[in-house]
C-alpha cells in the first residue's frame, strides 16, 4: 500500500503491446486509456457502459475477479468504491501494479500531469497531494513549449 506524502520514483515505462486493463468506462477511464493507447499500450476496458469510442477491447459488463489475469498494468477508475477495492485487492494478488483513481493509497503508482510537446515529454507531479496545482502548472509549460 502506498503511503501518503511519500516521495515517488519517476519513471517511464515502455508499454508497446503490452496489455493493460482500464476499469470503468468514465471520463476519468476514458482519458487514462487514451493515454495509454497513446504508449502503445494494447488497453481493455472493463464497464457497463463506454463514454467514448476508444480503439480498445471493451468487455460491456461489470469488473470480474479474473480480468486482470496477464495484464502487465491495471487502472481503477469507477464511480464505485467497492470495485475500485475489490481491483486493487486482485492486483496485488497477482503482483499487477495498479493504480486506483479514488484512493491513491490503495495503489502502487500515480499517474503525473503529462506535458507532450515540440519533442519534449515532461511528467510533473506534486507525489499526490496537490493534482490540481500539477495540472496547472501543465497547462503553463503547454503555453510556454
Amino acid at each position: 500500500m502506498m503511503v501518503t506524502g511519500m516521495p515517488f520514483y519517476p519513471i517511464f515505462l515502455d508499454l508497446a503491446e503490452k496489455r493493460v486493463v482500464v476499469v470503468g468506462g468514465g471520463p476519468v477511464a476514458v482519458r487514462k486509456a487514451r493515454g495509454l493507447l497513446e504508449a502503445g499500450a494494447s488497453v481493455t476496458v472493463v464497464a457497463p457502459d463506454l463514454s467514448a469510442q476508444l480503439p480498445v477491447t471493451w468487455k460491456a459488463r461489470r469488473y470480474r475477479s479474473g480480468d486482470l489475469r496477464g495484464a502487465s498494468l491495471a487502472f481503477t477508475a469507477t464511480d464505485d468504491r467497492r470495485v475500485n477495492a475489490r481491483v486493487a485487492i486482485d492486483a496485488k494478488a497477482l503482483g499487477v501494479p495498479v493504480n486506483v483513481a479514488d484512493v491513491p493509497a490503495d495503489g502502487d503508482f500515480i499517474v503525473p500531469a503529462r506535458v507532450r510537446k515540440n519533442g519534449f515529454h515532461i511528467a510533473i507531479s506534486t507525489d499526490g497531494a496537490n493534482p490540481r496545482a500539477s495540472a496547472a502548472l501543465r497547462r503553463q509549460l503547454e503555453s510556454s513549449l
